[in-house]
């Protein structure tokens, strides 16, 4: 399929709403949180990679969960940077296409990693004398490229469900990335096929691994209530809090975007949900993951006192 034979050559993305003058604040804004997303998990893989304490299933998952969040800020934040300083804010078709692919992939692998790390809880706590024996090294490695793998095919999908419209006389995107559903309202072409697809496949791809958290949880409570007790309701917390904040924030942030959104909810609303999902979140899930977590800031100690020890052995 040719890029070029489409009638439009380039997208014009509006960007982040903002006043004039305001660049300056917003680029050190969306760069510092930029590179904590980047160095935060980068940080989170290198200690899972360095710590053998940490090579276990939920670290395992962690670490791609890591990798997919810098990858999810790579695609869309460097363009909203060289935007804030350009005139020309636009993009060329082939790269608005690939921009909206790689934003499917790493927004449906992340639907999938979760359920996964749901699972990975569930068998924790509900059958903890069969966890080594159920969530066994090439399990976890067959779930995580699972995930890979079929959140790559549901982007492939509607990216060339996408690619075979028309699109002629306005180019300008109202956000600060290709987003799927204003890129179809832009086409000229028929898009009942695209609308069908994102019904009936988007909604299995969603609803499905939600489903999995939900039952996963419903299963941990159910298992805890049994027989209630303070130690029991601790562990659980401490065990599954983490894993719970960063599903709240990404379905919420999700939900207000593509489900709780209506034709009286404002271009800004809808652009700071998105923002939301695709910068913040990602920066956060860092801090979600280490400050709450002894085996993580063990990990660091470990890996500052080590870097202490050869920084002194060099200068004697």
């Amino acid at each position: 399929m040719r890029w070029e034979n489409q009638s439009v050559s380039e997208f014009l993305l509006l960007g982040i709403p903002m006043r004039p003058g305001q660049q300056g604040l917003f680029f050190a804004l969306f760069l510092g949180m930029y590179l904590t997303t980047v160095l935060g998990n980068l940080l989170i893989i290198l200690l899972i990679r360095l710590d053998s304490r940490l090579h276990t299933p939920m670290y395992f998952f962690l670490s791609h969960l890591a990798l997919n969040d810098v990858c999810l800020s790579s695609v869309t934040v460097p363009k909203i940077l060289a935007n804030m300083h350009s005139d020309h804010k636009s993009i060329p078709y082939a790269g608005c296409i690939s921009q909206m692919y790689f934003l499917i992939w790493f927004g449906c692998f992340d639907i999938f990693l979760l359920a996964v790390m749901a699972y990975d809880r569930y068998v924790a706590i509900c059958q903890p004398l069969h966890y080594n024996t159920i969530m066994r090294p090439e399990l976890c490695v067959s779930l995580a490229a699972a995930c890979w793998f079929f959140s790559c095919l549901h982007s492939l999908l509607h990216t060339l469900l996408l690619a075979r419209l028309s699109f002629c006389g306005n180019n300008a995107i109202p956000h600060f990335f290709c987003d799927l559903t204003s890129l179809l309202k832009m086409s000229c072409s028929d898009i009942s096929i695209n609308e069908l697809v994102i019904i009936i496949e988007g909604g299995v791809i969603v609803l499905t691994p939600f489903g999995g958290v939900f039952g996963s949880y419903i299963r941990i409570w159910t298992t805890v209530l049994r027989d209630p007790s303070a130690k029991k309701f601790f562990k659980v917390l401490s065990t599954c809090g983490s894993h719970l904040l960063v599903v709240s924030l990404f379905y919420g942030t999700i939900a207000e975007v593509y489900l709780f959104s209506s034709s009286s909810t404002s271009v800004d609303e809808k652009i700071t949900a998105s923002v939301m999902y695709m910068v913040v979140t990602p920066m956060l899930n860092p801090f979600i993951y280490s400050l709450r977590n002894r085996d993580m800031k063990r990990a660091l100690e470990t890996v500052v006192n080590r870097a202490k020890f050869l920084m002194s052995k060099d200068s004697k």
